[in-house]
């Protein structure tokens, strides 16, 4: 067998694999008579409509198991989600802000991931450094789409000095090759100043564009930088004068594009404009939001959806005071959507508590590094009310554990309240804080 991962670790009750008699514990050892990889190969041979696996199972025996899967999912879970082993990175970015994490987080977040198929499954950026001919090949073939990219810059070798490899340099013409094939991608640069800034994301930005419609859209994000930085490459932070240049550049560049193609493609991350000074621009700028995992667009996204929610929440009397934990560079924006619902429902009083993240030694300012120990130093003694609300972006994506291996319970327990961790979504914001609900037939 060409991978050892391919134990079935849970079979959904009813589906077609139960009804074949797959069970938790079987091995799936080929698909129509083909040895699979991985979890995208295993989905694109099921992906016919008479399916047949030869199966180990958990007894030693082998059985040959047809099923006509009228092109729906089998109904299986691997005990490896991916069916293989996770791909790490094999760069040293300049950039890297894995290598500059302090001691004592929870442990997976030191695995430096950089797998094209977690990319495509759950919509992690790669920088594609770590494939070979083959593996392009095989991408093409199966015509995974769309594909999420670090790009940085479109230098050769300006990628292969910022990245620290020597395959870095070939990320252009395999974009090239994936758009001719006519998969599609989604960018991100992480922005350096002095490195892949001014002329050289200009240069990034034109190479980018060239490729659309298959290069869909593009995110401009600055550099983040902790305090744990002993033996890295020095590199500057983006404060209120350079985060202007850059969104006047990129605006620059949205405008052009506008003309040119039909939209604006690049987009600057949210941390710029707040930076800056500047009012972040409305929702219809985002064009749907292509980047919001990249903190593009989430303040204009949650803004539009509390301005609708908030017209439809009748106004009304009760008793109700809560609490509201967010990281600093939000802070003004939850602020004042707190104080118009503060206007509009009379006896709610809301605290709303900005974070400063001791843990990563002060410089990171964004909610989603939150974590739960200064979370509880700095409101151990705060007035809460009834209930904590925090953005979900804080806790691990499918478990309720800060980065600090603080859990959502532990937290709780400290703090003697109840804690409702809430999404980027201005209704839930509302619903969550007020207790009340939002009429939707009337939006």
């Amino acid at each position: 067998m060409k991978n050892s991962y391919t134990a079935i670790g849970y079979v959904e009750p009813g589906s077609l694999a139960q009804e074949a008699g797959l069970e938790a514990g079987d091995k799936l050892l080929k698909i129509n008579g083909h040895e699979f990889y991985d979890i995208l190969e295993y989905r694109f041979l099921t992906s016919e409509y008479e399916v047949v696996l030869l199966v180990e199972k958990k007894d030693g025996t082998i059985e040959e198991i047809t099923i006509e899967n009228d092109y729906e999912d089998l109904g299986i879970d691997f005990e490896e989600s991916l069916a293989d082993k996770p791909q790490s990175c094999r760069n040293k970015c300049i950039f890297c802000f894995i290598d500059q994490l302090p001691k004592g987080m929870r442990e997976t977040v030191y695995f430096k991931d950089d797998d094209t198929r977690l990319s495509f499954l759950q919509g992690n950026y790669v920088t594609l450094t770590n494939m070979t001919d083959d593996d392009i090949d095989r991408l093409i073939k199966m015509r995974i789409s769309p594909i999420n990219i670090s790009v940085h810059t479109t230098n050769p070798e300006l990628r292969v000095e910022m990245l620290n490899n020597k395959n870095a340099g070939k990320l252009y013409n395999i974009m090239k090759r994936f758009a001719e094939n006519k998969i599609h991608m989604n960018c991100q640069i992480v922005l350096c100043i002095d490195y892949n800034d001014k002329e050289e994301l200009d240069r990034t930005i034109t190479d980018l564009s060239e490729l659309y419609p298959y290069t869909e859209s593009v995110s401009v994000v600055p550099v983040g930088l902790t305090a744990y930085r002993e033996n890295l490459c020095s590199l500057k932070a983006f404060d209120k004068e350079s985060s202007k240049k850059v969104i006047q550049q990129v605006e620059n560049w949205q405008n052009k594009l506008l003309d040119k193609i039909g939209t604006r493609f690049v987009y600057p991350a949210d941390e710029f404009y707040i930076n800056a000074g500047i009012k972040i621009p409305d929702a219809d700028t985002y064009e749907g939001f292509p980047q919001l995992e990249n903190g593009v667009g989430l303040i204009a996204s949650m803004k539009e959806e509390f301005e609708m929610g908030i017209k439809h929440l009748k106004t009304c009397k009760i008793n109700r005071e809560v609490s509201v934990a967010t990281g600093e560079i939000s802070y003004d924006f939850i602020k004042k959507l707190c104080t118009l619902l503060e206007e509009k429902i009379s006896g709610l009083t809301i605290n709303v508590y900005p974070i400063k993240n001791n843990f990563f030694g002060g410089g990171v300012s964004v909610s989603g590094l939150v974590v739960g120990t200064d979370i509880y130093t700095q409101l151990k003694d705060k007035t809460l009310g009834s209930k904590l609300l925090i953005p979900s972006s804080m806790l691990k994506a499918d478990e309720n554990i800060f980065l600090d291996d603080m859990t959502l319970e532990e937290l709780s327990e400290k703090l003697e309240i109840e804690i409702t961790p809430v999404n980027n979504d201005g209704f839930e914001f509302i619903e969550s804080i007020s207790g009340l609900e939002i009429d939707f037939d009337l939006l």
